[in-house]
């Protein structure tokens, strides 16, 4: 028997890194072996796990399997996108087009300010007290 072969991609975003791997079936989604639903309850986050499905309009044709690890919800919501897109790319070249025009395939570079010495936080000051 022949085995299906895995397309992986890497995403990160923030302090998340997720590990994508891709293969042709029903369109099963699961992340850290939880459905999707289970793992993203926020909507605006599994609308951008899927978005790259949604932009190549392949959502019921692959199988999609997400290891994350680090971040909070959105930074491993945004993490899986660029690892799938990057996965899509890789499976099927003709889908490029149509990821790059959706700003699927651009690693989001910020992060998190470092804290500064003498404050607070990266900006925030302590509380002045005249008295």
């Amino acid at each position: 028997m022949t085995e299906i072969p895995f397309v992986w991609g890497l995403g990160r975003r923030k302090s998340a890194v997720a590990r994508v791997r891709i293969r042709p079936g029903s369109g099963a989604f699961q992340v850290n072996g939880k459905e999707m639903t289970d793992f993203f309850p926020c909507i605006e986050d599994r609308t951008r796990a899927q978005a790259p499905l949604v932009a190549t309009e392949t959502q019921q044709t692959y199988d999609v399997f997400c290891r994350v690890q680090g971040g909070g919800n959105t930074g491993q919501s945004g993490a899986v996108m660029l690892g799938l897109a990057r996965a899509l790319k890789s499976q099927n070249p003709t889908t490029f087009e149509a990821l790059r025009d959706a700003g699927l395939l651009t690693r989001d570079a910020r992060m998190k300010e470092r804290k500064k010495p003498g404050r607070r936080g990266a900006r925030r000051g302590f509380q002045f007290s005249k008295r």
